[in-house]
């Protein structure tokens, strides 16, 4: 090529070097006026000559300033994530248990039972399930129950006979007999949630040491307003029971007892209350299940005789060591009848077929050929025709072919 040529080429070149400033400088004007109008995380390529720090940087500044949809998206997947962790974690939490101790309970004064925190429940709005279950506390390190807590429904009530319960040994259990006692044995294995309300019968975790009183008069009418009301009307309820035990005592002072229904959230039934575990006429040592005849029981007969010998306003000293001679007979001869009293049975093979053995009043109903405890709501419905009183055992009535009732389980 002659110099001409070369000389062209380069004065080409130039101008085709011009050309691209001026064209690259009116991309980046326009650029500049449509950053705006870019959607976050877009880049704008620019093709001029600058170094490959000045790249680097401005593309680190952008990235920095202005992060990615993919980010974004990123972010906002993981905020989602941890939100449904957390509504799922607090789905499945379990039902604060029970604040309510022994010393905020008054002292028994001959009511069996007594309502506390104005009769509500505390039960709160996400425990309300119309699925049915029973959950129970394992034992703690003494070997006692803790709270039992179920959603009643029909699903999980007994659909076979009871079985035995003679084995289970709850803690401060003790086989003691008093002649007062309805059905004389002052114990019984007390079930937490009713064999009625679960079909739940020797679970240990499920059983404590209560009296006849608490078992009969304290928990059992509220037992059959509960399954009352399961059984008319194919409903839930809810229903936690949480034995309270002061210090290390083996023996439960008593039971709170909680319920509502659950398809109208206690409309329909709600109650909350504590029943006592005592027996009128007994003094019971919560520590070991030990137990003797009270001060002020019925059989001690010899309180009158005491006081009037108190009263005598004689001077005669001969008279005062005639009462006090006479205090100390009536004391010892007290002190035998409470021993005659009292029958304690520490033979394993008497406990176990004790519960059987009790003599018991019943009502059969000659027609169906089931027999009911005497307060049972259905023995109350059996037509006079059909309807027969019977004072026996157990095993005696089985025997004659009746079968037991699956509401009251006698």
């Amino acid at each position: 090529m002659g110099k001409r040529g070369k000389k062209n080429g380069k004065r080409n070149s130039i101008l085709v070097a011009l050309l691209l400033v001026f064209f690259a400088a009116g991309i980046g004007g326009q650029s500049g006026k449509n950053d705006q109008q870019e959607p976050v995380g877009s880049q704008q390529s620019v093709f001029f000559e600058v170094s490959e720090g000045e790249t680097q940087e401005a593309s680190a500044e952008i990235s920095t300033v202005m992060p990615t949809e993919s980010a974004v998206e990123a972010e906002q997947a993981a905020s989602d994530e941890e939100e449904s962790l957390t509504a799922s974690e607090t789905a499945v939490q379990e039902p604060a248990l029970q604040t309510l101790s022994v010393e905020e309970i008054p002292a028994y004064t001959g009511e069996p039972a007594i309502e506390i925190n104005g009769n509500v429940p505390n039960f709160t709005d996400k425990e309300y399930t119309t699925e049915a279950f029973e959950k129970y506390s394992p034992l703690d390190e003494l070997g006692r129950c803790g709270t039992a807590y179920a959603c009643v429904g029909e699903e999980i009530m007994p659909t076979e006979e009871r079985g035995a319960i003679g084995m289970v040994k709850p803690s401060g259990w003790h086989t003691v007999k008093y002649d007062f006692v309805d059905g004389k044995y002052l114990f019984n294995r007390c079930h937490l949630i009713a064999y009625q309300l679960s079909g739940e019968n020797s679970n240990t975790e499920n059983l404590i040491t209560g009296t006849r009183y608490l078992n009969v008069e304290g928990m059992l009418p509220y037992e059959n307003q509960v399954a009352d009301y399961v059984h008319d009307t194919g409903k839930h309820v809810l229903y936690r029971v949480t034995p309270l035990f002061e210090g290390d005592n083996l023996v439960a002072s008593g039971v709170e007892i909680e319920a509502a229904s659950v398809e109208d959230q206690g409309k329909s039934l709600s109650f909350h209350v504590y029943c006592y575990n005592v027996q009128p006429g007994v003094e019971i040592d919560y520590a070991t299940g030990e137990s003797k005849l009270s001060d002020d029981s019925a059989l001690n007969g010899d309180n009158t005789a005491e006081k009037n010998s108190n009263a005598s306003g004689s001077d005669d000293s001969s008279k005062t060591q005639a009462a006090d001679l006479q205090k100390e007979e009536d004391s010892s001869a007290n002190s035998t009848a409470k021993t005659a009293a009292v029958v304690a049975m520490n033979s394993s093979e008497e406990d176990d077929s004790s519960e059987n053995a009790e003599v018991q009043d019943y009502v059969l109903n000659k027609n169906t050929k089931k027999f009911h405890y005497p307060w049972c709501s259905s023995a109350d419905d059996i037509k006079k025709k059909n309807r027969k009183d019977f004072t026996g055992t157990r095993d005696e009535v089985i025997a004659q072919g009746y079968v037991p009732c699956k509401r009251c389980n006698p």
